[in-house]
């Protein structure tokens, strides 16, 4: 059904890069969503009111739950989509972030609700009424959410969106969720064990995991996360296949909402090259950039000695220095200034974030070690954080 209106909808379907485009998949979905979830919550309800089973009434309420939610990631894509203004000249693209941590805050409420729901049906329990009715609507509940599951997955795939994956988990924690409510009540009928009020538990953690699980993957994108490797690959692999270009360091992604990425990064080049034929070099490498991967890129460039055996002999040293210290740590930016009482060794140095020590004592140890070598060298260093 949904590759069918996609289809019928949405102009250019396959080109996922243009925010537009995800827009209108947002939309789709969103729209989609609060219909099925709305019957859901009709056919749960009058299967729990009928039974009396507090787990399932609470199953229905979760989806309705869940229409509101989609209500809420309806009107964030509406909201992202919107074009870049003076007082957001990045656009509105984080707005599908803060969307989706709406979404999971209400998850997390209703998970809380239902769980001390269901504490207070097994302290005081209550007889089930069966009807093979509540056992057709339940089991057809199953089989939509697993529907939802798997096209929201697909289409949180396709366009790249965390909020939409972030729907798919909750689809499928709502499933299985629903199952054990449909166990439950098939063994209060065939045995008489009394068993809804723990399922309403069971049910109520499983809500809560999503609850976390799309907090987090739509809260990391707001605090700050590291790139994907596989898009970093493609930037070194864009850049670096320019001979001018010796090596690139200082890379950083500005996540500004999906579709709507700045990057920056240093570019070492000859210290001996033309600076015209470099900077047109750099140029090209930021529109393929842009072209490419569809984000806008700022690359400054390094000059670096790479003819002066003297600076290449220091540089060598000093990767072996630190290399001794923790075979993570590597250097960039490397030059010497030398003077008639001492060298300085000027360098930066990468660092991982679990690096033991601190970044004033890991100078001052490479310092000491590079003063062991030849006393008269003195280490300028400034310490970079590796990226990913």
């Amino acid at each position: 059904m949904i590759t069918l209106l996609t289809r019928l909808f949405i102009k250019d379907r396959n080109n996922t890069a243009s925010p537009g485009v995800r827009q209108a998949y947002g939309v789709l979905c969103g729209t989609v969503g609060i219909g099925l979830n709305l019957l859901l919550f009709a056919g749960k309800f009058f299967a729990g009111m009928f039974s009396g089973s507090i787990a399932i009434t609470a199953d229905a309420f979760n989806n309705l739950s869940d229409a509101g939610s989609s209500i809420i990631t309806l009107i964030g894509f509406k909201m992202a989509g919107h074009k870049p203004d003076p007082g957001h000249p990045f656009g509105h693209g984080r707005i599908e972030y803060v969307s989706g941590f709406l979404v999971s805050l209400l998850i997390l409420l209703m998970a809380l609700e239902l769980i001390k729901g269901s504490v207070d049906k097994i302290l005081h329990p209550e007889e089930l009424i069966f009807s093979p009715v509540i056992a057709v609507i339940l089991a057809l509940s199953i089989l939509v959410k697993c529907y939802m599951a798997l096209y929201n997955a697909r289409i949180g795939r396709q366009i790249d969106s965390a909020a939409m994956k972030a729907t798919a988990t909750d689809s499928l924690s709502d499933m299985l969720a629903t199952a054990v409510v449909l166990a439950a009540t098939l063994t209060a009928h065939y045995t008489g064990l009394s068993i809804d009020g723990y399922c309403g538990v069971l049910v109520g953690l499983f809500i809560l995991y999503a609850g976390f699980q799309a907090a987090r993957d739509t809260l990391n994108p707001l605090l700050g996360q590291p790139p994907e490797p596989a898009f970093v690959k493609q930037i070194e692999e864009i850049v670096l296949s320019y001979d001018a270009v010796l090596g690139i360091h200082d890379l950083i992604v500005h996540n500004y909402g999906p579709g709507r990425v700045l990057i920056s990064l240093h570019a070492e080049v000859s210290a001996d090259g033309n600076l015209l034929e470099l900077h047109d070099t750099i140029d090209l490498a930021e529109h393929r950039l842009r072209s490419e991967l569809g984000c806008s890129a700022v690359i400054h460039m390094d000059p670096v000695c790479i003819h002066d055996q003297q600076t290449q002999h220091l540089k060598a040293m000093a990767q072996q220095v630190i290399s001794d210290i923790d075979g993570r740590l590597t250097l960039h930016d490397f030059r010497i200034v030398a003077g008639p009482t001492h060298t300085n060794l000027i360098f930066d140095v990468v660092t991982p974030y679990d690096f033991d020590y601190s970044d004033a004592g890991l100078c001052e140890l490479i310092d000491r070690r590079l003063k062991e070598q030849d006393s008269g060298y003195c280490a300028v260093i400034d310490v970079d954080k590796q990226m990913i």
